[in-house]
């Protein structure tokens, strides 16, 4: 899965961070959760531009956050050169499509952006495929906002009768066959894993673990 942080014309992506301060919540704490997301989108590679906040009694269905607002903070980001924006909370796939009709740039929340981090950090085969397995889990039900703008593909060869499958039908399948075949992998490297674990039981070697958070 490609990274969902890149780098545009060789330059820092420029991002906006969007954090909600819901009823009974502290300010400092909305504060102290934003300045870690920066710390996060840094780690990415982007740069964070500029950051926004609305206090509300609970979010938004649609947009999560209020569509006024909403609208305030899009204009801020094509005045300042926004490539993306993400969102301290996760959103649902419903709230990232509505979101990016509003500010015509790529919507992301948390789980994405930590998602990307530890692909690029992954450095086992066994990590990487379960950071691919989760990126295309995450991504599945949400593929409906990036693949809209795509027309429909007329059928080939014993299809002829008719419209074949959407871009997004094709893409969502092959999304689905890529799962399959990472979880058949897994498996494979898991069961070579457990046969080199009896191996080092059996000669008794000593164990150590290093554990380690994503900046």
């Amino acid at each position: 899965v490609k990274g969902l942080v890149e780098i545009i014309n060789r330059e820092t992506e420029r991002v906006f961070i969007v954090g909600v301060q819901l009823k009974g919540q502290d300010a400092w704490c909305i504060d102290e959760s934003l300045d870690e997301l920066e710390e996060l989108v840094g780690t990415a590679g982007g740069e964070v531009a500029g950051r926004g906040t609305q206090r509300l009694d609970k979010v938004n269905a649609a947009t999560f956050i209020g569509p006024g607002k909403a609208r305030e903070f899009a204009e801020q980001c094509a005045e300042s050169g926004i490539d993306t924006v993400v969102f301290d909370e996760e959103l649902t796939p419903a709230q990232g499509r509505n979101l990016e009709k509003v500010f015509e740039c790529k919507i992301l929340d948390r789980t994405s952006l930590i998602l990307d981090i530890f692909s690029q950090r992954a450095r086992t085969r066994e990590g990487k495929l379960q950071v691919e397995l989760a990126q295309l889990n995450h991504l599945l039900p949400r593929m409906t906002r990036f693949w809209t703008h795509l027309s429909r593909q007329k059928g080939g060869i014993g299809m002829r009768g008719g419209e074949g499958e959407s871009q997004l039908e094709v893409d969502r399948r092959k999304v689905r066959e890529r799962i399959d075949k990472i979880q058949r992998d897994l498996e494979l490297v898991m069961r070579h894993r457990s046969v080199q674990r009896t191996g080092r039981k059996r000669n008794q070697w000593p164990l150590g673990s290093l554990v380690g958070y994503t900046n």
